[in-house]
């Protein structure tokens, strides 16, 4: 199973999802985009990288599949001064930023004319999350769904039946967001 770090660094997002009986990481963007939470305070157990913050991987991989309008001459992707922006053509358009390349200098951000991506969600430093996977079972609820004071994180089983504007995006995150799509613009 791909964690997220590979997803969002090399594009390996599944992006046609199943469900199953397994238990993903939900969040719902658009409490977080509500602006009742101005700062995430979210704290996170995921050991190797600084100041604990995998949620943003998993925000930033949510909003580049649900939120993003798939443009189809994107200004974030030609407005990166170092290519770190790519649309994936054959994965939906999908953009992935590659880490290694990214300066964080926001030009993407900038270039978006829809504000779909968020300059936060482009840090210099790289922040990774794995689901907690491997740790789950030891320590039950992650630490990331028990320090969220606004309640836009939760697991969820993967074979409940979705609700309105609730989509899988890759193997481990349901994801609760207003979906913008082509046909209904």
């Amino acid at each position: 199973m791909a964690n997220c770090a590979e997803q969002v660094h090399f594009g390996e997002v599944n992006i046609q999802p199943e469900a199953g009986n397994d238990i993903r990481l939900f969040i719902d963007l658009d409490i977080c985009a509500s602006g009742e939470c101005t700062d995430c305070d979210i704290e996170c157990s995921y050991f190797y990288h600084p100041e604990n913050n995998g949620i943003f991987s998993v925000v930033e991989l949510a909003t580049y599949v649900l939120v993003c309008r798939k443009c189809e001459e994107p200004h974030c992707v030609n407005a990166c001064p170092v290519e770190a922006l790519e649309q994936q053509k054959e994965k939906n358009k999908i953009l992935i930023r590659h880490n290694m390349r990214c300066i964080s200098c926001k030009s993407c951000s900038h270039a978006c004319p829809y504000g779909t991506i968020y300059p936060e969600h482009v840090p210099f430093l790289i922040h990774a999350c794995d689901f907690c996977l491997d740790r789950m079972e030891q320590t039950g609820e992650p630490l990331c769904i028990k320090s969220c004071s606004h309640g836009a994180l939760s697991l969820k089983t993967a074979s409940d039946v979705l609700a309105e504007n609730t989509f899988f995006v890759g193997d481990n995150l349901i994801v609760h967001s207003t979906h913008w799509t082509r046909e209904k613009a």
